[in-house]
């Protein structure tokens, strides 16, 4: 064999090793993502990957451009400019094998009320190739509806319509689940129980999660990653560890019985400051620095009655980045 055939197949196998390992991280590509109706940009260039195994929150204001990047990534309307990629497949141009790997849920999930929540899964089953009667039954666990899968939808509350919505979305086992502001309407009781259930599918299902929503609340306790946008622009995208602030330290609060001591005995070395009765320290880490301070204020004679720790919310982290346009 010639040797520059052979440096061609050693690079072609290369190449599909690299494309293999890219495939085992990001299930969901976006590369310069645009959509312009009647010559206004809803959506600018947006470009951001998601992982299996993780619940990635889309964060915006209302009319951020959320939705309308949704609807481009399920193909309800059109791209144009950039490409979005699911399992490696072009939503544009393999649309079917794109969307076979997607579950979705675009506003409220729709049922025969007359139907119970069985017979509907069992109806979008047969639509389904390789959807078994077990496969149904895993699903309803899944999202906990056992007790009332055999009632007729019409009965079910507005967060037991969400939950049958979910089962319904991953009866085909997607590599994708996306919901698109899928709190709306739910009490704090059901919004609790759909942040579980996600992330439980998240973890035990290897689904890559993609959630819309406004509410900061519970993007921060639902999240691993969030992306957030303004004025259909990616501003950033950050970890939830990020995102809360731990990477970039923590200010502590120190109630001591002599404040003004304590600081004497730390400036210089940290960035303090606080009243008469408490001292603040900005320190780089939370667990041991927070540790050897407190140590080294008791050594030296100094009451300590009490730790506080702030770190950055994700409000705090979106304020930021967003210059102030404030979001529920």
């Amino acid at each position: 064999m010639p040797f520059w055939v052979k440096q061609i197949l050693v690079f072609h196998r290369a190449r599909l090793r690299l494309e293999e390992r890219f495939m085992e991280t990001n299930v969901v590509e976006l590369r310069g993502l645009t959509k312009r109706i009647g010559g206004r940009t809803i959506v600018d260039g947006l470009t951001f990957d998601v992982r299996p195994g993780e619940v990635f929150g889309f964060l915006g204001p209302n009319g951020a451009g959320k939705t309308t990047t949704i609807r481009m990534m399920v193909g309800l309307i059109s791209i144009s400019a950039g490409e979005v990629r699911v399992g490696g497949k072009s939503v544009a141009g393999q649309f079917e094998e794109a969307m076979g790997q997607v579950g979705a849920i675009v506003e409220n999930p729709e049922f025969y009320g007359f139907l119970t929540g069985y017979q509907n899964l069992l109806h979008f089953a047969r639509m389904m190739p390789g959807v078994k009667e077990e496969r149904i039954q895993e699903a309803v666990e899944l999202v906990r509806l056992e007790n009332r899968i055999g009632d007729k939808v019409k009965t079910y509350s507005l967060g037991m319509r969400q939950r049958l919505g979910v089962a319904q979305a991953i009866l085909h086992r997607p590599s994708v689940l996306i919901l698109d502001e899928p709190t709306n309407g739910l009490d704090p009781e059901g919004i609790r129980e759909l942040r579980d259930y996600l992330r439980r599918l998240a973890r035990e299902e290897n689904i890559a999660v993609i959630v819309s929503s406004h509410l900061l609340s519970e993007m921060e306790l639902m999240c691993d990653r969030v992306a957030i946008i303004q004025n259909g622009r990616l501003l950033d995208v950050r970890s939830f560890r990020e995102a809360s602030g731990e990477a970039d330290g923590v200010t502590v609060h120190f109630e001591v019985d002599d404040a003004a001591g304590a600081r004497a005995l730390l400036e210089g070395e940290w960035t303090v400051g606080g009243t008469a009765s408490e001292l603040t320290v900005e320190l780089p880490d939370r667990r041991e620095s927070v540790a050897a301070l407190n140590a080294r204020l008791v050594k030296a004679g100094i009451r300590v009655y009490g730790i506080r720790i702030r770190t950055k919310t994700l409000e705090d982290q979106f304020l930021e980045v967003t210059r102030g346009n404030r979001i529920v």
